[in-house]
């Protein structure tokens, strides 16, 4: 399914007949390492598999997981996107909260601007110097849909657990940028987006299928060995997946947020 079918399907209401099992697919071919593109783990937090990139649309699923390290962020949450966002939510709940951003005198973040070109975020200091209050929130769950405009401040949070899981599609809106608040002091610098540990991807993406096949039983009854497998890599001389574990007790922590680029 392309941008347009997955839009059709939201916009008819058939989308919680037809997006798990697409996305399953989907899921399936990260497992198995035949994805098109890497996963990426995202600044705000949660796993994303790009599924298409078309001139000014793109879709992705985005993972919210344990099985995966929250990549750092240098900013903060807060951040909107150039974009326009239509999400569906294949399990969880995910909790979307506006942002009333001003200048201030008390000035507690600076707006930075997001260019990213081949994989590397540039974080571009801007003169903008705000503060932020939480406005209004909304709670979207699984079956569900929502949207957010271009140019809209807002953070993300899951509800309920680690887990959460959406399809995410994003159409370019002219003029807008891609901006997050960050500290006053930090200035320009640039980021290399991170990708993940394939079989810390293929982990997460049979969990992700699991729990998109509780959560739609109708769509997928149960038989044994039914699902995505998990390809495996030879074990790696220096380090991997299970050695960055090791050494670092605690990292499968969780936090939510962020898309500059694109769903």
């Amino acid at each position: 399914m392309r941008y347009d079918e997955i839009r059709d399907a939201i916009a008819g209401g058939t989308a919680a007949g037809t997006l798990p099992s697409w996305a399953r697919r989907v899921l399936a071919d990260a497992a198995a390492g035949r994805a098109a593109h890497p996963a990426v783990r995202h600044p705000l937090g949660f796993l994303c598999l790009p599924v298409e990139r078309s001139g000014d649309l793109g879709v992705c699923l985005h993972i919210w997981t344990p099985e995966v390290r929250p990549m750092p962020s240098t900013t903060s949450p807060v951040h909107c996107h150039s974009w326009d966002l239509l999400s569906f939510v294949l399990y969880g709940t995910v909790r979307n909260v506006r942002m009333d951003v001003a200048p201030d005198d008390a000035a507690t973040h600076r707006v930075f601007e997001v260019v990213s070109r081949e994989g590397v975020d540039e974080l571009q200091a801007t003169p903008s110097r705000v503060r932020f209050a939480e406005g209004p929130s909304a709670a979207h769950r699984t079956g569900e849909s929502y949207t957010l405009p271009a140019g809209v401040f807002h953070s993300t949070l899951i509800e309920g657990g680690e887990d959460a899981a959406t399809v995410a599609l994003g159409r370019r809106s002219p003029g807008g940028g891609d901006l997050s608040l960050g500290p006053l002091s930090a200035a320009t610098h640039r980021v290399r987006r991170a990708r993940c540990d394939p079989d810390d991807a293929a982990r997460a993406a049979l969990r992700a299928s699991r729990r998109i096949a509780a959560e739609f039983p109708a769509l997928f009854p149960a038989r044994a060995g039914t699902g995505p497998t998990i390809r495996r890599h030879p074990p790696r001389r220096t380090g991997g997946a299970a050695a960055r574990r090791a050494a670092e007790p605690g990292a499968a922590g969780r936090t939510a947020e962020r898309d500059r680029r694109g769903p």
